[in-house]
């Protein structure tokens, strides 16, 4: 992974490591200063969809009044891209190998970790939104965007302009039809059965565990907002899946203190996955 000159210059001589990169191209890095010091960096180059580590950077500060997040150290910007510093958390994130052959304890203390950052952030102090409307409007913007790219008109693909026509054509057509029908069942949400302040991206590798097992901190806060607890309920059960394998999202919702809501898990799960 190339650390990008931004991250070298803040790195002001420590030692840099990379330790993610996003399905997006975002990447984070290590930054190990020689007296024990730990700061985490983000990175993510301008232009990048979906990213904005300014709006993480007030989500943090915020939280942070309540709950344990990463201390905001520094954020900005220049031409080539965007920035945020952060202090190290205890903890390690509940995919490390430790928590992946102990899926059931992690699984279990996420659902812990969940519930207290629902209790103690305080929704009539909340400034952010995350609710159905919001994240639909953003839906609406994917698929019309979807639609436009298959309809035949010019577009630019890895540089090079290019233009839908031939067999893909009726895969792209059955995708917006897909789309369609999938945009239709969204637009009749479930009410409200708690409204909280959601993580906003509550999978598996978004919450540290302390090595006894027992929450340690929220990471990754950029689209905390205002929602539905099932909002972040879903998704992080279903994350269980994938990161662990099948059957301890059971886990996750014991930990939590709350049964499965069948209705609101297949609305969420849904609505994630479109917008």
């Amino acid at each position: 992974m190339t650390v990008p000159e931004a991250i070298a210059a803040l790195a002001r001589g420590d030692a840099v490591t990379p330790v993610w990169r996003n399905l997006l191209g975002g990447l984070t890095f290590r930054l190990d200063a020689p007296g024990g010091a730990v700061r985490y960096a983000k990175w993510v180059a301008a232009g990048t969809p979906e990213i904005d580590l300014g709006a993480e950077a007030e989500r943090l500060a915020w939280a942070g009044r309540w709950v344990p997040v990463p201390r905001v150290l520094q954020h900005g910007k220049d031409a080539g891209g965007e920035w945020l510093v952060t202090a190290a958390v205890p903890g390690v994130p509940a995919v490390d190998p430790r928590w992946v052959a102990d899926p059931a304890v992690a699984a279990a203390a996420i659902g812990r970790g969940l519930r207290l950052l629902h209790d103690a952030l305080p929704v009539a102090q909340c400034p952010f939104d995350w609710s159905v409307a919001r994240r639909l409007r953003h839906a609406d913007e994917h698929i019309a965007a979807s639609a436009h790219s298959a309809t035949g008109e010019r577009s630019t693909v890895g540089g090079r302009s290019t233009v839908g026509e031939g067999p893909t054509d009726g895969a792209a057509g059955r995708r917006r039809v897909r789309l369609a029908e999938v945009r239709a069942r969204l637009g009749e949400p479930p009410p409200v059965d708690r409204l909280v302040v959601c993580h906003g991206d509550a999978c598996v590798p978004n919450t540290l565990l302390h090595g006894d097992g027992t929450f340690a901190a929220h990471v990754d806060l950029g689209s905390l907002g205002l929602a539905d607890r099932w909002a972040d309920l879903a998704v992080a059960a279903w994350s269980t899946e994938y990161n662990y394998g099948p059957g301890h999202d059971g886990h996750l919702y014991e930990g939590y203190g709350i049964e499965p809501d069948e209705e609101r898990i297949a609305y969420y799960r849904l609505l994630w996955d479109v917008a």
